[in-house]
């Protein structure tokens, strides 16, 4: 295999490149976000890229005929933060920020209607795409897939099989129905692995036509182990300062009983335990709302946000018997949990890196799909091309 080429939507800084990996190459990518364009030029060159609105981009912008396109859309309004607000309309003016993805289908449209569409399409979100709206805009997405010529499958797959971070993601990958997908890739139910509960409502809730274009895709299960979060972490951190004890203390009584009772629990374990702390507002027993500290000790990371829109940052709590230390997570620590090299280059500003880090897909989720899926299903597809051009 080599050789295959493919286009970078959506790209923030290149975390799908990077897991596609150095045989594959990038004939166009593009970010609406400066900071974060400047990040993927610093990291893969700017030959390929274009900074600004996917909705101002014509079909002519994009080069050749790609083997694959990668879309992670924006996911905000898809999530809790962002209120659900969903996908809009492809035809409301006043789309929201994940109503992104219909300019960028009128993209894929628009290579179709010049004999470019491209083979095999990836679509990557938060679990919220699948229930956005009582599950409308995932039947929408399929819809626009079945009408563009496409067959589909969805799978869920956690950063935590690959590091020490918990962040499933929905992964919508579709084939063009022209091309033979080999049998060795299809799976006659859903695997359970990539296939959790809300998976399967989702497409119970499709309707017949569209079921009948669904594929259960077979994927590999991973191998090894990933490595230890506590491994990940800096001997010296760049970037953060260690809190002083009344901020440690603020965290600490923030927490709620149960909370205080890990950390207690994490004092008398013997070792040094090394937790992950998020600062949540939850309901009080007065009916109000109060920010809770809430911490786990599970050698997992909690999901890495954005800090925009009032997120908060993800901070570590360092139990050493009775010495509890805290601190912000790095960032050079938030990219080892996206699977991304310590040679990754990274702006100087925490929350820049914080954003780029959470705003994107973790490495070792893409190569195992590119490996398992992805590339098999490309080659394939080439074949298929060199055979009708003999």
């Amino acid at each position: 295999m080599k050789g295959l080429s493919f286009y970078e939507f959506f790209a923030g800084g290149g975390m799908a490149r990077a897991g596609l990996g150095a045989h594959w190459q990038c004939l166009f990518a593009n970010d609406f976000d400066p900071m974060k364009a400047q990040v993927y030029a610093d990291n893969w060159g700017a030959d390929h890229l274009v900074c600004g609105d996917v909705a101002a981009l014509p079909s002519s912008a994009l080069p050749g005929s790609p083997n694959l396109v990668w879309a992670s859309f924006p996911c905000q309004d898809l999530s809790l933060a962002g209120d659900y607000k969903g996908l809009g309309r492809h035809d409301d003016n006043q789309v929201t920020r994940s109503g992104t993805f219909w300019p960028f289908w009128k993209l894929m449209r628009a290579l179709k209607s010049e004999g470019r569409a491209p083979p095999v399409i990836v679509l990557e979100n938060v679990l919220g795409v699948l229930t956005a709206n009582e599950g409308r805009d995932f039947t929408a997405i399929a819809e626009v897939l079945a009408a563009g010529g496409y067959r589909f499958g969805t799978l869920v797959m956690d950063a935590r099989w690959f590091v020490p971070q918990s962040r499933p993601r929905v992964f919508v990958v579709a084939i063009r129905d022209d091309l033979v997908v080999p049998a060795t890739l299809m799976a006659a139910e859903p695997v359970e692995r990539w296939t959790p509960p809300m998976l399967r409502t989702a497409h119970g809730r499709l309707e017949r036509k569209l079921q009948e274009r669904w594929i259960w895709w077979s994927v590999a299960e991973p191998d090894g182990c990933p490595p230890r979060f506590a491994d990940l972490l800096e001997d010296s951190p760049i970037g953060v300062a260690w809190h002083d004890v009344s901020q440690t203390r603020k965290l600490l009584d923030s927490m709620s009983p149960v909370n205080r009772q890990k950390v207690e629990f994490a004092k008398s374990a013997g070792r040094r335990m090394v937790g992950t702390l998020y600062r949540r507002t939850r309901p009080d027993p007065d009916g109000g709302r109060s920010v809770r500290a809430e911490v786990r000790f599970d050698d997992i990371a909690g999901c890495l946000r954005t800090p925009a829109g009032g997120s908060s940052r993800q901070k570590l709590l360092i139990v050493e018997g009775k010495k509890v230390r805290s601190r912000l997570l790095s960032p050079r620590e938030a990219a080892r949990l996206m699977g991304l090299p310590d040679s990754y280059k990274l702006p100087s500003r925490y929350n820049d890196a914080y954003h780029v880090a959470g705003d994107g897909v973790a490495v070792p989720v893409v190569r195992h799909l590119a490996s398992a899926l992805l590339e098999p299903l490309a080659e394939a597809a080439r074949g298929a091309a060199a055979l009708a051009a003999e």
